[in-house]
């Protein structure tokens, strides 16, 4: 008994730790104004996306031109970049292995090159009028080799919706130590020489945000989190929808760094015994009830990180860590993902 409880109390203080530490960021320059190209690439109508893409180029910005990027002159977008007034082009460039939105992107960079650095902004987000110039700010960081953010949920839908506005805070837990921050690539910045001796690897590449990570630690640069860029991102799924969407995302994390999954097992497996010895130890003693710390901690990190909150979201909380543990079996065995409408092979990714 006195064995187990001890297990139990190391736990609880090793995830109260995990729940409070936060990475020194470095400090942004406000005055760093690179000029900029806002690559956007598009496929199909995203929830909202007129106002989505009023958002992205209405900033506080004078250095930067927006850019679409489409499958063809078909795609149900190329309307709404026309009504907003954003120039676009059609994504050619030729590589066999990347995903429609790395093609997107490479074209954009190969055929754009008067530009100082390069954003990558995914159709679906909706940020603030500083969402550009906050993003770009770190770059004149000669440490830094990207720039990013993560987003907040605004959940319209039903229950699934919500959880999934959760679902997004561990991301964002994620992105506040420097040991798991990753740049996403749904808000991503970087300048031209990154990527410009590393095109061939990175349409390489099905994940683009993984693939830029990787380069820029083989570069041995930092990556910069801005949490004052989060754009919001309106979500409507339905719970096939979101486990759907989850399971890709961890996969795509899994196939970028295989320790993704080794880890995640062990974190998650020692939070769900920690909770559990929680209600049992506390269901004999009261004295007990302090195992429950890492619990309140991350019931608080969620509201601090949720910009719409909800009473039902610390309830939702208590069944991520059972979720997550279902991602990441559920993508350890997919071989495959279906993203856009399109089904690309999992393969392993080489180092740059």
């Amino acid at each position: 008994m006195v064995f187990y409880v001890s297990i139990a109390s190391l736990i609880a203080v090793g995830f109260s730790y995990i729940g409070i530490y936060k990475s020194n960021e470095l400090k942004q320059r406000k005055n760093c104004r690179p000029k900029t190209l806002v690559i956007i690439p598009c496929k199909g109508l995203d929830l909202g996306l007129e106002d989505n893409l009023k958002a992205i180029t209405k900033q506080n910005y004078d250095r930067a031109d927006y850019l679409g990027v489409v499958d063809s002159l078909q795609d149900e977008s190329v309307s709404v970049l026309e009504k907003v007034g954003i120039n676009y082009i059609i994504s050619d460039y030729t590589c066999e292995k990347c995903s429609g939105k790395v093609k997107a992107i490479a074209t954009a960079i190969k055929k754009y090159t008067d530009y100082d650095a390069y954003v990558i902004a995914d159709s679906d987000i909706r940020p603030n009028s500083n969402w550009l110039e906050d993003l770009v700010s770190p770059l004149c960081n000669d440490r830094v080799g990207l720039s990013t953010t993560f987003p907040y949920f605004v959940p319209i839908g039903g229950l699934a919706s919500k959880v999934k506005a959760v679902w997004g805070t561990v991301g964002q837990s994620l992105m506040e130590s420097k040991l798991t921050r990753f740049g996403w690539g749904g808000s991503l910045a970087f300048e031209k020489s990154l990527i410009s001796d590393k095109m061939d690897y990175f349409t390489s590449n099905i994940s683009d945000d993984s693939a830029l990570t990787a380069i820029c630690k083989s570069k041995k640069l930092d990556i910069a989190y801005v949490k004052e860029a989060r754009p919001a991102i309106y979500t409507a799924e339905n719970f096939p929808q979101f486990w759907e969407w989850a399971n890709r995302q961890t996969a795509l994390s899994i196939n970028a760094s295989p320790r993704v999954f080794t880890y995640g097992i062990i974190f998650y497996s020692l939070y769900i015994f920690e909770f559990f010895s929680a209600v049992l130890l506390t269901s004999i003693s009261l004295a007990f009830v302090y195992l429950f710390i890492p619990v309140a901690i991350g019931v608080y990190r969620v509201y601090e990180r949720s910009v719409i909150k909800s009473p039902i979201f610390a309830i939702i909380y208590l069944f991520i860590p059972f979720i997550y543990l279902a991602n990441l079996l559920k993508a350890k065995r997919m071989g495959e993902i279906i993203w856009r409408g399109r089904q690309y092979k999992l393969q392993k990714i080489l180092d740059p």
